[in-house]
Formats: C-alpha cells, structure tokens, sequence
C-alpha cells in the first residue's frame, strides 16, 4: 500500500456511522475490520522509518556527544505529518480497498449446501 499518496484526511473526519456498516451490516464487525488494517498499516509504517533511520544509526558508547542529523529530522517530521494508520485505514475501507472475509459463514455456507 502507498500510505504516501493516499487521499486520507491528515485531521479527524466525522463520519455517517450507517455508511461504514453498508457493506457489513454491522457498525462493529467494520470497526473490527478497520482496527485490524489499521494495525498492519501502523507496522508497516514503523518498519519503513525504522529502515531508513537505521541509515544514521552511530553506535558509539560516548553518552557526552550527540549528533543532529539534519536529514534524520527531516525524515522525522515527514512521517509525523502523514496521516494516522487508523485514518487511513477508514479511508481504505470506504474506498473499499480492503478485503476480508468472515471464516464462520463460510463454513456455514457449506454446510447449508
């Protein structure tokens, strides 16, 4: 997913409760799904940083200096302004870009056939 390029709001966004259980039918079975994509998005987002701070990592023992990295901090304040995971999840699952599936009713799907 391009977390960088999505079109998720950055602020808080009320939202009509009966549009996101459309698709569900129930307002906490589609909380339930977007906390789940907002958990992998957060992940994924963390592993990113930490990949590219990982480049200015020094790993010197002195406690006395420390180095400011310009671009360190630039890096920083980029992924501090992109939108929160659970923003751009709810964005995800309106635009239905998320795929997910109810194990239980399959099964009973199966045995009903």
């Amino acid at each position: 997913m391009d977390y960088k390029k999505s079109k998720a709001p950055v602020n808080t966004v009320t939202r009509n409760i009966m549009d996101l259980c459309d698709e569900t039918g129930n307002i906490y079975e589609s909380v339930s799904i977007i906390a789940k994509r907002a958990n992998q998005i957060s992940v994924q987002i963390k592993e990113d940083l930490s990949k590219k701070l990982a480049e200015f990592a020094s790993y010197n023992d002195s406690l006395e200096e420390v180095f400011e990295n310009r671009e360190q901090i630039e890096i920083s304040r980029y992924y501090e302004k992109l939108p929160k995971p659970s923003l751009l999840a709810t964005q995800e699952f309106i635009e239905h870009k998320v795929y997910w599936r109810d194990p239980s009713k399959d099964v009973q799907q199966a045995i009903e056939q």
